[in-house]
């Protein structure tokens, strides 16, 4: 028995597994449940991997604090990180957020004041511990990157250090429900997939009988969060609560952040280095929606290796020469023909010593012959896309390891107005977010404009380094609306998202501007025409020399998670033209399997499907229906939930159902059914 752990906070039976370790590391104990009892009273169940002889010395703790389950939902990348810092003289601590995994309470909302209040509580707790030396980091991807910031922004006494991976800054510009003020399809695709997540059942191997009431009691409460998100349509106080950049300086922790130019979170990791005061060091990668150590495409690092040196650092005080690395390091990645799925990026890193960078900037304008030129020119050039103009534009934000990559862009540009240069008598390295000014009219209410900075291959391919879109009714700020008035000329500026790409000699670069961007946006009530009368690019350029080479190990991890696959997985995504009624439908099925857990049996499993239809001449037959499933069991025990959600619209308002369905074997215990209508507000 682990001596120093509170064994008053969890009860004896429950699973523990010894790890032995040989050489120089250390032994950990591993408990599958440690109560963590808030002081309302409710428990949150965490996991803890520790060194034996944490009691005789005590040891720093890394906090990863989520709501997706850590029985089965983040096991395969739990099993890689955790024991490795634990090994390694850190308490590992993974946390299930109130009412989500085997944690009692209700769950109301992402980056909750519940949440971000007892994620303070827990980390003063752990620095409580006889087993912890009273210095605590945390560390998250994606939700956990995010509320990691929020909680360091609290800033808790113990917190020391922070290590934030594809998360932001603020919450409207940057998240997956509103980008450039544009009504982000993503806000009904998550939110559908947290309708599903949250309705799982705790584990009774866990919590014991009381399971089925912590379930039903889950299901009864559990909100349906793209309704409630889309009730906020401006960037008002629901969106700056948690926006840590509403309050850099409350941030007192050294942070750490990692980003990947193939993730939806592409601009976080300049933000935070540019912007707070606390020591801060930013890497972004060619990567998806993962942790570097197992992320795609190629090159992976050592990302255990390297916040092993930051936790080592600001937890321990040894100098592993953090502070002499880059303040940003950014993966200048070659420009490559347009795939939707890369194994491999090749490029090489570039280390910053100072960011903003001083590269040099290039300013090139659009011209009336549709070029990218020196001189600013006036014309009228009317953009009038079809509403399936960007079916080849991607996922929002890789992450299911799909094929869900932009393609190649040419049929969305020919759906396009485009300007683009000649070519090119050196290589362009693209550093940094290129801006767009634009001068148009609109002859609707209410527009968009997507606008996507192109690579042209020899043969004309086409593959998009990067994009921005933006809702021109929020071009006075996205905190309100401002009317359009179709004799106005509106002068538009925003930034593309932030990149590193390198064009070689000899090819194109091309602006692409549309005013729809289907899948990715929801389409405005009326098509219109916008009429552009001038724009320009300006875009950062490093030449060769900016920027030091940058060499990262290679990724260390631990034991892969042990189960045994029962069904394997498999991703498809169609597009269906009905050559009858028009409709064009994107279908997404994403089968994640099913797996059994080798050490304690639970069996879990889950899929999801999207149909996003709509028709090219009709921005009104936009509609989106998701169905998910998910499964748990183990022995005689068996449990299933299926989740439907559906979203349209007229002129006037947005409607949106949705139903949950519980079931033990195959009886329904369960069900309930949302209806919601919600005025468009500029959207």
């Amino acid at each position: 028995m682990t001596k120093g752990i509170r064994w008053d906070q969890f009860d004896h039976n429950r699973p523990r597994l010894d790890k032995r370790m040989q050489n120089d590391l250390r032994e950990i104990d591993e408990f599958a449940d440690m109560g963590i009892i808030l002081s309302d009273g409710c428990r949150l169940s965490a996991r803890v991997w520790v060194p034996k002889d944490a009691n005789e010395k005590p040891v720093p703790v890394i906090l990863e604090y989520l709501p997706y389950r850590k029985r089965d939902g983040t096991c395969a990348r739990d099993a890689l990180t955790h024991p490795y810092f634990a090994k390694r003289g850190y308490a590992a601590v993974r946390v299930d957020m109130r009412g989500n995994g085997d944690s009692q309470g209700i769950m109301t909302d992402e980056y909750s004041e519940a949440e971000l209040s007892d994620g303070v509580e827990v980390i003063n707790w752990l620095a409580a511990q006889p087993w912890c030396n009273g210095n605590v980091g945390i560390m998250g991807i994606s939700w956990g990157g995010f509320n990691g910031l929020q909680i360091a922004e609290r800033a808790p006494a113990p917190l020391k250090a922070v290590i934030t991976l594809c998360s932001t800054v603020d919450r409207y510009a940057d998240d997956i429900h509103y980008k450039g003020g544009c009504l982000l399809n993503e806000n009904m695709g998550w939110g559908a997939t947290m309708w599903s997540y949250s309705s799982r059942p705790p584990d009774p191997a866990l919590v014991g009988d009381a399971w089925r009431d912590m379930w039903l009691e889950r299901l009864r409460e559990e909100p349906f969060l793209p309704a409630d998100w889309l009730e906020h349509q401006q960037r008002n106080d629901y969106w700056k609560h948690g926006s840590v950049c509403e309050n850099y300086a409350g941030i007192k922790a050294a942070v750490l952040a990692i980003g990947g130019w193939g993730d939806a979170y592409k601009n976080t990791v300049s933000h935070l280095v540019e912007n707070i005061s606390a020591p801060v060091k930013g890497i972004v990668g060619p990567w998806v929606h993962k942790y570097p150590h197992f992320a795609v495409p190629e090159p992976k690092i050592g990302f255990l290796q390297e916040a092993l040196r930051w936790w080592d650092h600001w937890l321990k005080g040894i100098d592993t020469g953090v502070l002499d690395d880059p303040a940003y390091t950014a993966y200048l990645m070659d420009g490559v023909r347009p795939k939707t799925w890369y194994t491999e990026r090749p490029g090489r890193w570039l280390g910053y010593d100072s960011w903003p960078s001083n590269n040099p900037e290039k300013t090139l304008f659009f011209t009336a012959d549709h070029r990218l030129g020196p001189e600013a020119e006036q014309f009228e050039h009317i953009v009038c896309s079809p509403q399936d103009c960007g079916l080849d534009g991607g996922e929002y934000c890789a992450i299911w390891l799909g094929p869900e990559m932009p393609g190649d862009q040419r049929r969305d540009d020919a759906l396009s107005i485009c300007y683009e240069s000649a070519p090119l008598d050196q290589p362009m390295n693209i550093i940094d977010a290129p801006e767009i000014d634009i001068t148009l009219k609109h002859s609707a209410p209410s527009g968009q404009i997507a606008v996507r900075l192109n690579h042209i291959h020899a043969d004309g391919a086409s593959t998009r380094i990067t994009y921005g879109v933006f809702n021109l009714a929020h071009r006075n700020g996205h905190d309100h609306v401002s009317t359009i008035n179709p004799q106005e000329a509106m002068k538009i500026r925003f930034s593309l998202d932030h990149i590193a790409y390198r064009v070689p000699a000899g090819d194109i670069i091309r602006i692409s501007i549309s005013n729809a961007y289907w899948p990715l946006l929801w389409p405005m009530p009326q098509a219109g025409d916008s009429v552009i009368i001038e724009g320009s690019c300006k875009i950062s350029l490093a030449t060769e020399g900016i920027g030091d080479q940058r060499v990262f190990p290679s990724p260390e991890m631990d034991q892969a998670w042990k189960v045994q696959t029962l069904r394997p997985s498999n991703n498809t995504r169609r597009i269906d033209r009905d050559l009858k009624t028009g409709i064009v439908t994107t279908e997404i099925i994403d089968d994640f399997g099913s797996v059994r857990d080798e050490d304690h049996g639970l069996i879990s499993g889950s899929i999801a499907r999207e149909w996003w239809s709509i028709h090219p001449d009709d921005p009104l037959s936009a509609r989106v229906k998701i169905h998910w499933t998910q499964e748990n069991a183990r022995d005689a025990w068996s449990v299933r939930t299926e989740t439907f959600s559906e979203m349209w619209s007229d002129v006037e308002n947005f409607y949106l159902t949705a139903r949950l369905e519980a079931y033990e074997g195959e009886s329904l215990v369960f069900s309930k059914d949302v209806e919601r209508t919600i005025p468009r507000e500029g959207h």
